[in-house]
């Protein structure tokens, strides 16, 4: 299931997603960083695929190479993260 970034409405599309196409809802565009399973806001460049060029503008659509649209909606939630933030708490709870 493809999710747009903005909406959070699941795109109908079950083809490739081209740089020009727009969510059919909110016309935001579909080929922008938000939508790919690399982008990672705390990695360099905020893509975890190596190689890739500076995209200053996530939202925008762009000609990136390593577009791979994400399947499903990013719940903003990192459970590595979370993990080791209890074991820290673990640690210093006395």
């Amino acid at each position: 299931m493809k999710v747009c970034h903005k909406c959070l409405r699941e795109i109908p599309f079950e083809t490739r997603i081209l740089r020009s196409e727009e969510c059919p809802w909110c016309s935001a565009a579909l080929h922008a960083c938000l939508n790919c399973k690399f982008h990672d806001p705390s990695c360099h460049n905020e893509c975890t695929e190596h190689g890739t060029e500076l995209i200053r503008h996530r939202d925008e659509a762009n000609y990136c190479g390593a577009f791979v649209y994400i399947e499903g909606a990013r719940d903003g939630t990192n459970k590595a993260a979370d993990e080791a933030k209890k074991k820290l708490d673990d640690l210093f709870n006395f």
